[in-house]
């Protein structure tokens, strides 16, 4: 017969609990609205780590807003990459907010700092 060490055991559950929180973190796009937004204010804080990287974009007359990236290496491959952009650096933000309206919360397609754009997910961004 086939026996389980408890090690094995411990280190399945373990392992089964990290693919169950990856997949619950991964919300996709279903809590956003389709129509896009522009969203332009000043960060007060970067996060680059996953499952997705943040901004904290303070904004003249709504507050603090947070805008969420593509996961990190699609962050990275639009150029969006640790020090190109800084707390107190002027950002816009173009992307689809969440459809509760009493949330902050914007998922970015594009990300503008000063003169360069950052296309994070380049097939999402509405042109009309």
């Amino acid at each position: 017969m086939f026996a389980l060490s408890g090690q094995r055991v411990l280190a399945a559950a373990m392992l089964s609990a990290a693919f169950a929180t990856g997949a619950a973190a991964h919300h996709g796009w279903s809590w956003a609205e389709a129509d896009q937004i522009e969203l332009r204010g000043t960060i007060q804080q970067i996060s680059m780590g996953g499952p997705h990287p943040t901004l904290d974009v303070a904004t003249v007359d709504d507050g603090v807003w947070r805008v969420e990236l593509g996961n990190p290496r699609q962050t990275e491959r639009s150029g969006f990459v640790e020090g190109v952009a800084r707390p107190g650096d002027q950002v816009t933000a173009l992307g689809n907010r969440s459809q509760d309206r009493n949330e902050k919360r914007l998922k970015a397609v594009r990300i503008t700092i000063g003169e360069k754009r950052y296309d994070i997910y380049p097939e999402r961004i509405q042109t009309n």
